[in-house]
């Protein structure tokens, strides 16, 4: 729902699917709610081209908890690139961080034999990347080691959101693209802020889609925008929830992105922050 919203505050029409129905994101630790399986995602398909209802311009996957529903993504994509063979499928494959992953492991073989060929976009997380290649990344050369992988398996666009392989003071992304024979490779510092947030992986993903798409594929715009809009909604909803809590630390029910209330960062980032050329 949340990629949603900022699908439409950018210019897109959205039909969302939710591959979960819960009463709450799963880091409060206890939420009650369904997991869609493959048989219910078949039947929205089948009534969408039934209905001439499924030319479409792009595709996010983000979270999915059920190993059943991943592998009938990759018959989503074919069908969808079978009416339009320029769909854009964006993979946002969430699996876990900081060393734990959340969701059933057997999602980790069918993302990489499955989904990663069929992947235009892919926003791992380091944790992730090192799912996806099998290794640990500890420098700043492997993580670039890893993201050729990734485009050898076919991934045009390789955005590695988040690492530790920063400083004390900033956290450092990679971006890597390789679209119609011109090859970006790209680090952007991300500065760290007192506190954890849920979200911003999904946040990130949607964003780069859109500015992807509104700069013709141009990867440092969309990255500098990314992380100006970002900052912006994560400053906000820190602020937010320091101003209602009475304790150091303000809990989940506080710490929800305030996306609403970022409408004009969303549509008009202000970039502070520039991404630099490998």
């Amino acid at each position: 729902m949340w990629s949603s919203i900022k699908y439409r505050v950018l210019g897109f029409e959205v039909d969302t699917i939710n591959s979960v129905q819960f009463s709450n994101h799963t880091g409060y630790g206890y939420w009650k709610g369904q997991v869609l399986n493959e048989k219910e995602l078949e039947d929205l398909m089948d009534g969408l081209h039934h209905n001439g209802l499924d030319y479409y311009t792009h595709l996010l996957t983000g979270y999915i908890g059920s190993a059943s529903f991943l592998r009938y993504i990759a018959e989503v994509v074919k069908q969808l690139r079978q009416v339009n063979p320029d769909l854009v499928y964006v993979c946002d494959p969430v699996m876990g961080d900081n060393g734990r992953m959340y969701v059933p492991k057997e999602l980790l073989g069918i993302y990489k034999d499955t989904i990663l060929p069929l992947a235009d976009f892919i926003t791992p997380n380091q944790f992730e990347l090192e799912l996806l290649i099998g290794k640990q990344i500890k420098s700043v050369d492997d993580a670039w080691e890893a993201i050729e992988h990734l485009h050898q398996k076919g991934c045009r666009t390789v955005v590695l959101s988040s690492t530790d392989l920063g400083d004390d003071e900033n956290l450092l992304a990679l971006a890597s693209s390789r679209i119609g024979g011109k090859k970006t490779d790209l680090t952007i510092h991300i500065p760290k802020l007192p506190h954890t947030f849920t979200g911003t992986g999904d946040l990130f993903a949607a964003l780069l889609l859109a500015w992807m798409w509104h700069t013709n594929n141009k990867l440092k715009p969309s990255l500098e925008k990314i992380i100006a809009t970002l900052q912006a909604v994560l400053k906000r909803t820190l602020h937010y929830a320091k101003e209602r809590s009475k304790s150091s630390d303000p809990g989940f029910a506080l710490m929800e992105l305030q996306l609403i209330q970022s409408k004009a960062d969303i549509e008009n980032p202000q970039i502070t922050i520039e991404a630099e050329e490998r």
